[in-house]
Parts: C-alpha cells; sequence; structure tokens
C-alpha cells in the first residue's frame, strides 16, 4: 500500500446505501414512465449515485447534480439528495447544504403533484431535509473530535518515546561521567606512585628505570586522553557551573542513613565486601538503591523497606522490596528513572526487574554478573 488507509466498514457502507437508494429512485422512476427504464427521470438518479461515489470529482458536482434533479422530478430523487445534503454539512458546508434546500423545496412549488415535495405532506420533505443537514453535522463534528483524541494520543505517544531517549542518553552521560571520576583517580594515583619511583630510578637497574618511565608516561597521557574524552559529559549549571558532584562509590550504608533520617523504615542487608564488586557494579548498586528508596517514599509512604545487597560471586545483586501504603502528597510526575536504570543494567549485561510483588508490593531487582578474573601469574596453561 502507498501510506493509505485501506477504506473502512464505514465507506463501505456509504457505497451501499448510494447503491441502493439508486437503485430504488431508478425503479421509482421508471414505473413514473410507465415501466420504461431508457428515459431520462431514469437515468439522472444513475448520474447522481455515480456522482456520489466518484471520489476524485469536485466537492460540488454531486449536490448540483442531486439538486438538480431533485428540483425537477421531486420525490423520487429525494433519498440521493439527502445523501448529498449530510457530505455537505459533514464538511461545513452548512451554507451551501441550506441554499440546495431552498432551491428545491421553492422549484418543487411548481412541479406536478404526482413528484413535488410539498405532496401529500405540506412540511414533510423539509423535515428530512433538515435532519440530513443536522445528521451531517453530528457526524463531521463526531470525525473531527475522534481525529483530534487519535493526533492527541499520537504526540503524546511521540512525546513519551523522546522522553525515553532522552533519559537513556542522559543515563549514558552520567555513567561515563562516574566511570571518568574513577578512572582519573585510579590513573592519578598510578602517575603519582611511577613519579615517584622515577625520582630514585638511578638506584635501580636500566631497564626497571625504563619501564617505570614509560608507565608514568603512559598513565599521564592516557589521564589526559580521558580528560579530553568524558570531562565534557559532566553537567554544569547555566551560569556558575558548580554543579554536585557525581555520587562516585559512596557508600550504600550513608544512603540508607539519609532515608532513616527523612523518616523512612529501611531495612539493610549486605553480603560480602564492597570492594569485591567492580566500580561500575558498585555505582548501579547506588543509583538502583537511590531510586528504589525514592520511589517508596513517593507511592508508599510511611511502609518499611527492605534492602537485600550481595557483592559475592558470580553476580552483584541488589533487591528492593516495599510493602503497600499511601501516595505522599504533592507528588512530583513519574519521571524516567526506570528507564535510565533499565539502561545502565542492561550496559553492563545484567538483568533488571520492576513490578508488583505479592500482596500490595513493590519490588524492584537487579542482577549483574561479574566477568572472570584475570588470570594470574604462573597460573597460565
Amino acid at each position: 500500500m502507498s501510506g493509505k488507509q485501506a477504506p473502512g466498514w464505514a465507506v463501505y457502507g456509504r457505497y451501499g446505501l448510494v447503491l441502493l437508494v439508486t437503485a430504488a429512485a431508478v425503479q421509482s422512476s421508471a414505473v413514473a414512465e410507465g415501466g420504461h427504464y431508457l428515459t431520462v427521470r431514469t437515468l439522472a438518479p444513475v448520474l447522481c449515485g455515480a456522482a456520489l461515489v466518484t471520489p476524485r470529482l469536485p466537492w460540488f458536482v454531486a449536490p448540483v447534480l442531486t439538486t438538480a434533479a431533485t428540483a425537477v422530478w421531486g420525490w423520487l430523487t429525494l433519498p440521493l439528495l439527502l445523501v448529498a445534503l449530510f457530505d455537505l454539512a459533514a464538511r461545513r458546508r452548512v451554507a451551501v447544504a441550506v441554499g440546495c434546500c431552498g432551491i428545491v423545496l421553492a422549484a418543487n412549488l411548481v412541479a406536478p403533484d404526482t413528484v413535488s415535495l410539498w405532496r401529500p405532506q405540506q412540511y414533510g420533505a423539509s423535515l428530512f431535509l433538515l435532519l440530513a443537514v443536522m445528521g451531517g453535522l453530528w457526524m463531521g463534528n463526531r470525525r473531527r473530535l475522534v481525529q483530534a483524541l487519535s493526533n492527541q494520543v499520537e504526540h503524546l505517544r511521540i512525546e513519551r518515546e523522546l522522553r525515553e531517549q532522552a533519559a537513556r542518553a542522559a543515563e549514558r552521560s552520567r555513567i561515563a561521567a562516574e566511570m571518568h571520576d574513577v578512572l582519573a583517580h585510579r590513573l592519578s594515583l598510578i602517575a603519582l606512585h611511577t613519579g615517584v619511583l622515577s625520582t630514585r630510578a638511578s638506584t635501580l637497574p636500566a631497564p626497571v628505570a625504563e619501564r617505570i618511565t614509560l608507565l608514568r608516561t603512559a598513565s599521564t597521557e592516557a589521564l589526559a586522553d580521558l580528560r579530553d574524552v568524558l570531562g565534557a559529559l559532566h553537567e554544569r549549571g547555566p551560569t556558575t557551573g558548580d554543579a554536585a558532584p557525581a555520587p562516585v562509590l559512596r557508600d550504600l550504608h550513608e544512603l540508607v542513613e539519609q532515608a532513616r533520617e527523612a523518616g523512612q523504615r529501611v531495612e539493610l542487608q549486605v553480603s560480602g565486601e564492597a570492594e569485591q564488586a567492580p566500580a561500575a557494579h558498585r555505582l548501579a548498586l547506588y543509583r538502583l538503591v537511590q531510586e528504589g528508596l525514592t520511589n517508596a517514599r513517593k507511592h508508599s509512604a510511611g511502609a518499611p523497606v527492605r534492602i537485600r545487597v550481595d557483592y559475592g560471586a558470580p553476580a552483584t545483586v541488589v533487591e528492593i522490596i516495599n510493602t503497600a501504603g499511601e501516595t505522599a502528597e504533592h507528588t512530583a510526575p513519574s519521571g524516567f528513572g526506570l528507564v535510565g536504570l533499565t539502561e545502565r543494567v542492561h550496559a553492563l549485561g545484567g538483568h533488571l526487574h520492576a513490578g508488583p510483588h505479592g500482596a500490595g508490593s513493590w519490588r524492584l531487582a537487579a542482577r549483574i554478573p561479574r566477568s572472570a578474573p584475570p588470570a594470574q601469574n604462573g597460573s597460565r596453561p
């Protein structure tokens, strides 16, 4: 298909209606002509019906033909005129529809009594014409309302997708900025210690002194390259540029104590030592616990929160469970924190789950697999 939607049941229904009223008009015209079908009176309904179902004709062709036919032959072609008036009103051409009604009613004042719209009921045809115009107005307004709602839903869907993409991009930038801080700290230590050793190069063997100098140069250049490539990812304020530092390798216990001081009931269970996990895992755990405590405070105020963290191999695991509680007042609209966390965990090769857990509880859990440690010297096959 070429981007256009296939005709729906409403279109087929309209074609069927026009075909039906055209056949009825042809039959009535043939009866009025004494059973003869090949006459001008029987040809007129066919032309009017064809104009009503041909989409590429100018919009005024069908109203002009049906108005002229009804002005001459009265109620024989009235159903076709009603369809044309319905279409005009649905397209907000009410003035044209009213003008067609006036022309038809005026012309039928001098029409023969056998086909005049003023017989046998004087105002019966006027009522049908009015109903056709009112029905067209209602249908047109309904179509426009449905189209507006559909466009609004589509705009909201696109806006949500853009926000999710922005949240993922922001999380990637935050990960890079945090890893920049961690790697810069460790490279600085390497450069510092090699610098100290290089001052005593005269007391060391020549090959060792050369390696130390090479290591110091490489670490210094790597630190400079890292700052050039990733340093721009830090968020800066609009004027002062003194944004708060990223939470680099901060302790989870400190975060939990801050939540307890704010009134939350938090139970923390930690297995293993934090130093056993890679720096990227520890950063992800901090953000996961931070997001879990924030969501519990917003959506389950006063409910206890249970946090379980496992730093041991073969995977770093975190689980935050909170029971049902009251939604905090003046809660800000929900953002896309989980979208960013999902992006972070997936980037580390892990999996994240967030959803209901039991009766009214909510569970946020992530499992980040640990890569195998490098082989030690002397253990190579």
